[in-house]
């Protein structure tokens, strides 16, 4: 039995296409709705910063509240970085599922639970191969910390 995706070029016209053809477009529904919200959410942002910035111009501000005022627009605009960085992770996701990878994870090639889907639509590894990675990436934190440590006295 073939392992991995399956393109819906390449599925039989059987209960398998429909079910494949269901599920893609569940998919594609649901990445494209996550697209939408984010776009909102990233013009409201930025309309906002506009209309804050054109009040604040005629401002005197004092030294702290120059700060403070920084610190915010530090703040506002890290958060539509991040906003943009989902985006391009969902434009991705688009695309592998047009290429029929979407919802495969990158390391071991089997499907990704749909509940993680749901909530990561842009994952790109299942539970137990992300959570690999994760234990990973911190054993080699740990261990470049030490190495650091060591070297550094």
């Amino acid at each position: 039995m073939r392992k991995g995706p399956v393109k819906m070029a390449e599925a039989p016209t059987t209960g398998r296409y429909y079910e494949l053809k269901r599920r893609y477009d569940e998919l594609k529904r649901m990445l494209l709705e996550r697209q939408h919200e984010i776009l909102a959410e990233v013009k409201g942002k930025i309309h906002d910063i506009r209309v804050e910035g054109s009040e604040k111009g005629h401002e005197v501000l004092e030294r702290g509240e120059t700060s403070e005022v920084d610190i915010q627009e530090d703040i506002e605009f890290a958060l539509i970085q991040m906003k943009a960085e989902t985006l391009q992770k969902i434009n991705e996701a688009l695309d592998r599922l047009e290429e029929g990878t979407y919802g495969h994870c990158f390391e071991c090639g089997e499907e990704i639970a749909q509940p993680r889907l749901r909530a990561l639509p842009f994952a790109v590894r299942c539970k137990d191969c992300e959570e690999a990675r994760e234990m990973a990436q911190q054993r080699d934190r740990i261990l470049a910390r030490r190495h650091r440590d060591l070297f550094h006295l």
